[in-house]
């Protein structure tokens, strides 16, 4: 790997992102490095804030100079690719470093600062082995940790840990694999997650109450609600503002297994928030969603060729049954004491708004099912079933279809998937 060569009397910038360059945290993805390279190039020359995501785009991604950055967010994802990459070296190998290099929000211009509680000229601390076995995680895990608040932060932690106490290799890959996810992986687009963000209402009381109604995910109708309504009263008239703080261990899961997966495989990946997912950005990248059906938008509803199954209250509609088949897959399941049953998952591929991206969408009404309906699509083994089936109704796995599989599950997680059926879309 080349040096960074520079006249500039910013010295310590570019030996700081030199070392940086060659971490285990940036040693998978050749993109961002050359995306690093750049900025601190820039910056040490003084050129870092007249920067723009079109010179960016051109001058560091090799993209080609019909860019428009209106119509493609591939800078702004792999600038906050970036980031995450930069803090996750901070906290790893970089953790005992006596200065750190920053890229804050809204610029290009990266900012090289004493670190504060550590002693100028310390070291950085030898790599433990288990900063080694987290920088091996790689994407996959790092997407993750861009959108887990609350309580889902704790929780993906403890997942975390038990994938990285596993070797490497264990991250299976196969052909069946490969054909399910070629649409996404025989492109130069890049790859959005999306996990739904749910809205909930806070009372600005104390430290703050937070009611969440599930029928609603729009501030006007959450907020004039009933529930909402009967809450200010019993607290006083506490004034409200919406709040998308939180986020649940299914969507948290389902995410890891995906980036575990396509991780290696896809380096132009990244993570979004449903609530801030954009037309510009459905038309212009393939998007995965993950989550429950209150959270699939009219944006979405309107993108698609026309389903044959779609989520009611208690299930699945299926518009045109076969022979055989139910006119509604019915989810028979409890939520006190624990959650258990069976739920029927829906995972749905689509064309994108303007017809030159894909758009997938794993949803159930419980979250135990789109976690189960993932695993069919990042365990091998479940994946030969899956595509076996598609093969012998279809002859090939088709480019857009939908399919309907039954989850049972204990204590929200699931422990049984099946296969029920499909429907090819045209």
């Amino acid at each position: 790997m080349s040096r960074i060569v520079s006249g500039t009397p910013d010295r310590q910038l570019l030996d700081r992102v030199e070392h940086i360059l060659e971490s285990e945290a940036l040693q998978n993805s050749e993109i961002l490095k050359r995306l690093l390279r750049f900025l601190a190039e820039k910056t040490a020359n003084g050129e870092g804030d007249q920067l723009k995501e079109y010179t960016i785009a051109v001058d560091a991604m090799d993209k080609p100079s019909t860019y428009d950055p209106r119509h493609d967010s591939a800078v702004r994802i792999q600038v906050g690719r970036l980031r995450q990459k930069l803090a996750e070296y901070y906290r790893t190998e970089g953790k005992g470093d006596s200065v750190v290099v920053d890229l804050p929000k809204g610029h290009f211009k990266l900012r090289c600062e004493p670190r504060k509680g550590v002693p100028d000229g310390s070291e950085p601390r030898p790599k433990s082995i288990r900063a080694r076995i987290l920088a091996w995680g790689g994407t996959a895990a790092l997407m993750i940790l861009t959108v887990v608040i609350g309580w889902g932060v704790l929780s993906f932690f403890r997942v975390r840990q038990t994938e990285a106490m596993s070797p490497v290799g264990e991250v299976g890959w196969s052909t069946d694999l490969q054909q399910l996810w070629r649409p996404f992986l025989a492109t130069d687009r890049p790859m959005l997650v999306a996990i739904e963000d749910p809205l909930f209402v806070e009372l600005q009381r104390g430290s703050g109450i937070y009611y969440r109604d599930k029928s609603f995910d729009e501030w006007g109708k959450a907020s004039d609600s009933r529930g909402v309504k009967a809450l200010r009263r019993t607290f006083d008239y506490p004034n409200t503002q919406p709040s998308r703080y939180y986020t649940s261990f299914g969507e948290v899961d389902a995410a890891f297994q995906i980036g575990r997966v396509l991780g290696p495989r896809e380096s132009n990946i990244a993570v979004v928030k449903t609530s801030e997912l954009s037309w510009e950005e459905l038309a212009h990248n393939n998007v995965i969603f993950v989550g429950v059906p209150v959270f699939f938008g009219e944006q979405f509803k309107s993108m698609s060729t026309q389903p044959e199954f779609v989520f009611v209250s208690n299930g699945i509609q299926n518009v045109h049954p076969k022979p055989g088949e139910p006119a509604v897959f019915l989810d028979q399941f409890s939520t006190a004491p624990t959650e258990a049953g069976e739920v029927f998952a829906l995972v749905t591929r689509s064309p994108g708004p303007v017809g030159s991206t894909y758009f997938e969408t794993f949803m159930s009404n419980r979250a135990s099912g789109y976690v189960g309906a993932v695993r069919w699509f990042t365990d091998p083994n479940f994946a030969h079933m899956l595509v076996s089936n598609l093969k012998r109704t279809y002859g090939n796995v088709p480019s857009y279809f939908q399919i309907v599989l039954k989850v049972q599950f204990t204590d929200q997680v699931p422990t049984q998937t099946s296969y029920v059926c499909s429907r090819q879309l045209r």
